[in-house]
């Protein structure tokens, strides 16, 4: 017994002496290792928007497929349509885009002058609300300040490493295409890669994630494309000055559940108030029914409750999101939410299974 014991002890310091000498050797290696990871870490980010192109289009591509079409050619002429709407967007749009960019630079400077001597005269009340009030409205005013701070940069660096990196984007669409192509074989490979024990329920959960996160994200970017459009139409109409920049930016920040409303509102408010009160007003009552379309029609017909999770829960993970990863957690809090809410109803499931065993 005490030979036993003794061999088991020597094992288990062999053990930890090997990963010891296995850490020692990374370390002195790592310097080896630099331009590889320089070279995963390039490669990374394409991927993975790849992989999330792929995974939006391949229920369009599932129902070509079910109607006959190849799935060759189903991800043929999905892409063929996608390059002739993107090619229209960018003829007709782009010019309009860059016109209203250019009239923003030279006019808004003058305007935003005008602009902060009505902040002044409003801080100045600010200042004699009670001390409570008043710390809260800095507290909040410099988070909107910070956000939009963190916006700019964000949309900034993104684009340097876009244009930093460009060939390597340009392989994006290659990926995306042998992906939606070959997603058959795929599912096949990984699951003949996955221990057999692990099939069904892992099988199991991939699916309730997808029904979950992966409806909600298609369903939630078509709600924002229709907010979107409908902004640009709306100011369009109304004569309110930038209308495609602002009628996109409500449309990205809808995205955002319960909060982007408001943070999507109002730049177009203060714009359209620059020209007159009157405008900001309609602005206003404009922006008010399209939330009402999105959220009594839009929104239930074409998102429903996917992620069945109680509003309170939600508002707790933008909350979360917000402090953590600012204007990125709030885009992605509520997909992580979903998923986490998925994954634990798994590993209850399957702690419930252990217990009847035992």
């Amino acid at each position: 017994m005490n030979n036993e014991q003794h061999i088991i002890n020597l094992l288990k310091w062999t053990k930890w002496l090997i990963i010891a000498l296995l850490f020692l050797i990374a370390s002195r290696l790592m310097p080896f290792f630099h331009p590889v990871w320089d070279v995963i870490c390039t490669l990374f980010w394409p991927i993975c928007v790849a992989g999330l192109f792929a995974y939006l289009l391949h229920p369009i591509i599932e129902k070509l497929v079910h109607i006959g079409m190849s799935r060759t050619w189903a991800v043929v002429s999905l892409f063929v349509t996608f390059i002739v709407v993107t090619g229209a967007v960018v003829f007709f749009g782009v010019p309009i885009l860059i016109r209203q960019i250019t009239e923003a630079i030279d006019v808004l400077p003058g305007q935003l002058a005008e602009f902060e001597k009505l902040l002044l005269h409003v801080q100045h009340t600010v200042d004699r609300l009670p001390e409570p009030v008043d710390d809260y409205m800095d507290d909040w005013t410099g988070r909107l300040e910070g956000w939009s701070a963190q916006a700019l940069d964000l949309m900034e660096q993104g684009l340097l490493r876009v244009a930093q990196s460009m060939i390597v984007w340009l392989v994006v669409p290659f990926l995306v295409f042998y992906l939606l192509k070959d997603y058959t074989l795929l599912v096949r490979v990984s699951y003949y890669l996955t221990p057999r024990r692990w099939r069904k329920p892992l099988h199991q959960y991939v699916h309730e994630v997808d029904v979950t996160f992966g409806a909600y994200i298609r369903g939630q970017l078509f709600v924002a494309l229709c907010v979107g459009m409908l902004s640009v139409i709306a100011f369009w109409l109304l004569g309110i000055p930038y209308s495609l920049i602002l009628g996109l930016f409500i449309g990205a920040t809808d995205l955002i559940p319960y909060f982007g409303a408001f943070i999507g509102a109002a730049p177009a408010v203060v714009v359209a108030f620059m020209s007159s009160p009157t405008l900001a007003l309609y602005t206003i009552i404009v922006i008010f029914v399209i939330q009402q379309i999105e959220g009594n029609v839009l929104s239930p017909v074409i998102v429903g409750r996917t992620v069945h999770l109680h509003p309170v829960f939600i508002i707790l993970a933008l909350l979360i999101g917000v402090e953590v990863a600012g204007i990125i957690g709030l885009l992605v809090a509520v997909p992580i939410l979903a998923i986490v809410k998925v994954t634990l109803l798994h590993v209850r499931k399957y702690i419930d299974q252990a217990g009847d065993k035992v």
